[in-house]
């Protein structure tokens, strides 16, 4: 068994926190892990990639177009901008929650209709599961805590090849102590909503 997550985002959503999480948890459960990151200008709001693969003889941490078995978007035009990572069966999980680039946000350039952006998507794999991990979070305390969600809603994913207890347990080791119950409600929320999205 082999098996690809590529987690895409931006600078200060926490990406590699997931990304780590993910792999951590995977390294536990007895698999092979190899584990790639990709940033620019990360800490100013730059896209982030991160490829995780773990299984049975694992020897690059990368993988290439159209492999993802599972895609995890925190922001969904970064998610789109990677769509071609995914393939007809890929699962792609994508948070609703819009980061304006700098142009835009500058008045200089306009950022796209999300409902678009998931249309377009759809043109790759009908597999798409929205959430709105930011408004989760929020309810959960704090929207940093979107993260948290996300892996969350990666535990419901029906096949995904760890446990949701796994999961959740390694989110606690890699989170400040002060942070704990925050992230472990909003992880708590991402899941009874992919798992309610999922039935």
């Amino acid at each position: 068994m082999k098996y690809c997550v590529q987690i895409v985002g931006v600078g200060g959503q926490g990406v590699l926190l997931a990304s780590m999480v993910l792999g951590n948890a995977a390294m536990d459960a007895g698999y092979e892990v190899a584990m790639s990151e990709i940033h620019g200008m990360a800490q100013r709001g730059g896209s982030v990639l991160c490829t995780l693969r773990f299984g049975d003889d694992i020897i690059s941490p990368l993988e290439c177009d159209g492999g993802a078995d599972l895609m995890l978007g925190f922001e969904p035009a970064e998610t789109c901008r990677n769509i071609t990572l995914c393939n007809k069966d890929s699962v792609i999980i994508t948070n609703l929650g819009v980061v304006l680039p700098s142009m835009v946000a500058a008045g200089f350039d306009t950022y796209p209709e999300v409902d678009d952006i998931i249309e377009s998507m759809k043109k790759v794999s009908d597999n798409i599961h929205t959430i709105d991990a930011t408004a989760l979070a929020m309810e959960a305390g704090k929207a940093v805590a979107a993260n948290a969600v996300m892996i969350g809603a990666v535990a419901a994913t029906p096949g995904f090849p760890l446990s949701k207890d796994l999961l959740r347990e390694k989110l606690a080791e890699n989170v400040p102590q002060k942070f704990l119950d925050l992230n472990l409600k909003a992880f708590d929320l991402g899941y009874e909503h992919a798992k309610s999205s999922h039935q």
